[in-house]
């Protein structure tokens, strides 16, 4: 993942994919993060979303900060942790109430020194990758030093327990041979992609090699062989994992650009897990954002991904500048399979029937995506983030829409669009606020109803902040939201761009 840097910022990212990423939000100033689904603790199934550190059955928050101040260093990064119960993450109006928690390479036990510009938490993802039954917060840091070799990344594992995550456990991963600029960490995913252990595996990103995945075995993990692609040469930025073919093994789609159409485009790569480890199968368009779960309830996880804009005339949507969002629904073959529901995705913008507002340039609309039932109907809803819409005249603030999922799949009938100027949303709609820039649907309090979790990384002169949306049987409310920034965690909040990366 590439991101809109301060000029004070040391960094080595590829000159192409920043220009690619400037492109995707010019006048947004933020690129969504990297997105990862946890596997099923000690299961063979990719269906359970939840991200349960203490094992409690409640769904738990991590959010990574990657520009926060750790012990003076500026960007040194953290994340925070925030535990589900059954009042949810919280409900009061500026300060979350229930357990918390801040990590960062200061804490006692955590390997590695906060240095400035570590990144630490700039790509987060959960799994059981030791197969006990707790989750386990995976952070990236890809801008740490490993020596002297500068910006090669590294990866650190915080295991779960009773208790929680903590320093107790701990594991570090780098690359084999670290190399400047290789930025290991960019983005990271665990799942069950294979039956080799009973627990998740893990797969890293770099900018060099692309794809490292990893095994726990016999106390440590191990480095496994990584797939391979036969397709686009991908510069890649972006994973999520979702059983696709139901074959109870969870399938990776690797997504990001290619150097083959200028960069110009989202591509996404899909691996389809099974008894013998990941394997490629085909090349998917899209891939600003991605997501998945299953949206017409046939047990199929769906691939949810977004598009720069309409210039492929695969999308079949010519008219829709302010991005798109694609939904390849699962089947036997995996996401637009030859014996799936289709052979090629459905394609929704602005400009879709039922969807409010108007396609326009920068609105960077699927910047980031997340797939969970809303209202409790057994059918996987997905929100879409849009950093770049202009709300009124107030250039940048940012929305988010809702749109239902159904038998018939995606739906734009009651589709619904939030901002900081609807009623009951704390806060005031601004210039490059980028409301949106995250979204995450979870459901904190277990009640069969996903809440969102939606974010303004430029909010308060680049502090940030997340605002909660309970969710209800008729879906999504204003009323009875709240905000909180880094701070109310115990997090150093200043210039933190707090909710920048929110775990998927």
């Amino acid at each position: 993942m590439t991101r809109t840097i301060r000029t004070a910022r040391r960094t080595t990212a590829s000159a192409a994919a920043t220009a690619a990423s400037f492109l995707l939000l010019a006048g947004a100033g933020i690129l969504a993060a990297p997105s990862a689904f946890a596997g099923v603790p000690g299961g063979t199934a990719a269906a359970d979303r939840n991200s349960d550190f203490d094992g409690d059955g409640y769904t738990d928050v991590l959010i990574g900060v990657p520009e926060g101040t750790v012990d003076g260093k500026e960007g040194a990064g953290y994340v925070t942790v925030q535990y589900g119960a059954p009042g949810g993450i919280g409900t009061g109006s500026t300060v979350p109430r229930g357990r918390t928690a801040v990590i960062s390479q200061s804490s006692k036990g955590v390997p590695g020194t906060s240095e400035a510009w570590d990144d630490f938490g700039q790509a987060v993802a959960t799994g059981d990758l030791d197969g006990d039954g707790y989750d386990d917060a995976v952070v990236g840091a890809p801008s740490e030093d490993e020596g002297s070799v500068e910006d090669a990344g590294r990866v650190t594992v915080l295991y779960g327990s009773k208790a929680g995550l903590g320093a107790e456990r701990t594991a570090s991963v780098t690359a084999d041979r670290p190399a400047a600029g290789a930025r290991f960490g960019l983005a990271v995913a665990a799942a069950r992609f294979t039956g080799d252990t009973a627990a998740d595996q893990l797969v890293v990103v770099d900018q060099q090699v692309g794809l490292h995945a990893f095994t726990y075995h016999a106390g440590v993990l191990r480095r496994v062989g990584a797939p391979h692609s036969t397709g686009h040469r991908l510069q890649p930025a972006y994973l999520t994992t979702g059983d696709y073919d139901r074959d109870g093994y969870a399938d990776l789609v690797v997504s990001g650009y290619s150097p083959d159409d200028d960069y110009s485009q989202g591509w996404s790569a899909y691996y389809a897990g099974g008894t013998e480890g990941l394997g490629y199968r085909r090349d998917l368009h899209g891939g600003l954002g991605t997501a998945s779960g299953d949206i017409d309830r046939d047990g199929y996880d769906d691939l949810v991904v977004g598009q720069l804009s309409a210039a492929d005339e695969s999308t079949g949507d010519a008219n829709a500048p302010g991005g798109l969002v694609g939904v390849y629904y699962g089947g036997q073959d995996g996401p637009a399979g030859t014996q799936g529901p289709g052979t090629s995705a459905q394609w929704w913008s602005q400009n879709s029937p039922g969807v409010p507002g108007t396609a326009e340039q920068g609105d960077a609309w699927g910047a980031d995506l997340s797939v969970a039932d809303v209202d409790g109907d057994g059918f996987a809803d997905v929100a879409v983030g849009a950093p770049g819409e202009d709300v009124g005249t107030v250039a940048d603030a940012g929305a988010v829409w809702l749109l239902r999922g159904t038998a018939n799949g995606l739906t734009g009938t009651g589709a619904r669009s939030f901002d900081q100027n609807t009623r009951g949303i704390p806060g005031t709609a601004e210039a490059d606020d980028g409301w949106g820039s995250q979204v995450r649907l979870a459901d904190t309090d277990g009640d069969g109803r996903a809440e969102l979790l939606a974010s303004a990384s430029g909010e308060n002169a680049g502090d940030g902040a997340v605002w909660l949306l309970p969710a209800s049987g008729g879906g999504l409310l204003a009323d009875g939201s709240w905000v909180y920034g880094a701070a109310a965690l115990g997090g150093n909040g200043h210039a933190a761009r707090f909710g920048a990366v929110i775990d998927e």
